[in-house]
């Protein structure tokens, strides 16, 4: 009897559509002016985004301002 080779790359279960919310790669090249801001942050916030920071090697203070910033772009009028 011949075994099925699973495949781990493709999805399980029923697919769903997921709204494409990135900005397009040219928008991720333009500067933007910042605002230097002192913000007290719960331990358990920083360790988080400094984990995440290090397995995608990136800077956590980069991750929480792009958070920052599509959350106000989401709610502003």
């Amino acid at each position: 009897m011949k075994k099925h080779k699973i495949d781990r790359n493709m999805p399980i279960g029923e697919m769903t559509k997921v709204n494409d919310f990135l900005p397009p790669p040219e928008e991720l090249i333009i500067p933007e002016r910042t605002l230097k801001v002192t913000l007290r942050l719960n331990e358990s916030s920083i360790a988080f985004f400094k984990k995440q920071a290090k397995k995608y090697h990136t800077k956590y203070q980069k991750m929480i301002r792009f958070l920052l910033d599509k959350y106000a772009e989401k709610y502003s009028v």
